[in-house]
C-alpha cells in the first residue's frame, strides 16, 4: 500500500520540521472499481454504488492490536494487519474491484485518502459475496 500525496507531506513535516500532526483513531477502508490516481490536487476514487448494495467503507481502529509493530523485511520497513478486514455482505453487484484504500473518514465519496493499494488480482463482487482483507493481507511499506 503507498501512502497518498496528501499523507506523505503530513508524515515528511512531522518528520523533518516538527509540525504537528494529529493521526486518526480510526481508519476507513474502501473498495475502487477504477484505478486510483493521485496527485497534489487529489485523489480519484470510484467507490461501488451505495445504492441497494451494502456497499460502507469498514471503520479500523488504529492501534498496535490491529497494525502490531512495524518490522523490516528485505530491507523495507512495513506494518502489516493483524486482524480480517470484513466488509458488509454484498446486496446488488459492485462491479469489479481493483483498489482498495484507506480513508479518514466513513462517509463514501468523502474525506482526505491516507493510502491506496492495488488487488494483486481484480475481484468481482457480486451479491451474496463479503469482501475482506485476511490478516497480512494488508502490507504498509516506506522504502
Amino acid at each position: 500500500m503507498s501512502f497518498s500525496n496528501f499523507y506523505e507531506k503530513k508524515v515528511l513535516d512531522l518528520v523533518w520540521s516538527n509540525t504537528t500532526f494529529t493521526v486518526s483513531g480510526t481508519y476507513y477502508f474502501g473498495l475502487a472499481t477504477a484505478t486510483i490516481a493521485t496527485a497534489d490536487t487529489g485523489i480519484t476514487v470510484v467507490e461501488p454504488t451505495t445504492v441497494n448494495t451494502a456497499y460502507a467503507r469498514v471503520a479500523y481502529t488504529n492501534n498496535a492490536t490491529n497494525w502490531p509493530a512495524a518490522t523490516v523485511v528485505n530491507q523495507i520497513g512495513q506494518k502489516q494487519n493483524a486482524t480480517a478486514i470484513n466488509f458488509p455482505q454484498c446486496t446488488t453487484n459492485w462491479g469489479t474491484v481493483t483498489y482498495f484504500f484507506m480513508a479518514d473518514t466513513p462517509t463514501v465519496a468523502t474525506g482526505s485518502i491516507v493510502g491506496f493499494g492495488a488487488l494483486t488480482t481484480a475481484k468481482t463482487i457480486s451479491s451474496g459475496d463479503t469482501a475482506s482483507f485476511s490478516i497480512n493481507a494488508v502490507t504498509i511499506t516506506l522504502s
